[in-house]
């Protein structure tokens, strides 16, 4: 069920100039609807001349403390009002949209949730609800440099991680599609990030015959299909990717 209400800014963590997580509470103390990984919310930033609410995916949910996080990259005005909200500020949130991951990988099979710069964020609560599941979660995680890495501590709690970075800082130096563990066996993989990544993941994918979901980042003002900022051609025809994705399995799209 959607809601429009009001959050609480319960903290803001900033983890430098450009990447901010913001934990938020229901302002009104009200439960969170149920959300699956992979949907995302459409935030109001209130400041001069932002008009239109920012979508953010969402990076993890505590039923038991009612809070969501968001992880921001600051992009523009909207999303730099965003990551300077304080504790104790509020924001006005439409939530949950999209439809997002699938957890029925195959029993005994290898998830490996793959991730660019600020895509990284729907990856941490997917890993998550896939270790409830009972399946062991490996991450792959690809940025500029070591400074770039974000989250680490939390998904190397939910699962192992592997990293790639441009300059060799972290992990394996190369892109993230270049990492040694896309050499590995691999029952399904998932992945957010950069189209170009994306579509280069997409392709080892289909190479090898693994089954892959991807998460579009496309431009979307509304979140509720009616703009079609973010209309994507796929084997169905165009649709709107805040409606019918953002997660799409690659086997939907025309890559």
């Amino acid at each position: 069920m959607k809601q429009v209400t009001d959050f609480i800014i319960i903290r803001n963590t900033r983890y430098n100039a450009m990447y901010s997580r913001l934990t938020l509470a229901p302002a009104d103390g009200s439960l969170l609807s149920a959300i699956a990984p992979g949907q995302f919310v459409q935030v109001a930033a209130e400041t001069p001349g932002v008009f239109l609410r920012r979508p953010i995916s969402i990076n993890d949910v505590d039923y038991d403390k009612n809070t969501l996080d968001l992880l921001i990259r600051k992009a523009g005005h909207g999303t730099e009002a965003l990551i300077a909200l304080k504790e104790g500020q509020t924001v006005n949130i439409l939530l949950p949209l999209g439809n997002g991951f699938s957890l029925d990988a195959p029993a005994d099979s290898r998830p490996l949730l793959v991730g660019g710069g600020v895509g990284v964020a729907p990856l941490l609560y997917l890993g998550r609800k896939l270790k409830e599941a009972g399946y062991k979660p490996e991450f792959l995680l690809g940025a500029r440099s070591a400074s770039d890495v974000l989250e680490l501590e939390d998904f190397s709690q939910v699962g192992t991680v592997h990293v790639s970075t441009e300059d060799g800082s972290m992990g394996e130096k190369g892109l993230v599609t270049l990492h040694s563990t896309l050499n590995s066996p691999v029952g399904r993989i998932y992945c957010c990030g950069p189209a170009p990544m994306m579509k280069a993941v997409a392709a080892i994918a289909r190479e090898r015959n693994i089954d892959c979901e991807v998460s579009l980042e496309n431009m979307m003002a509304c979140g509720l299909g009616a703009c079609l900022c973010c209309v994507e051609n796929t084997v169905k025809g165009n649709v709107c990717v805040c409606t019918e994705g953002p997660v799409f399995n690659i086997n939907m799209l025309n890559w």
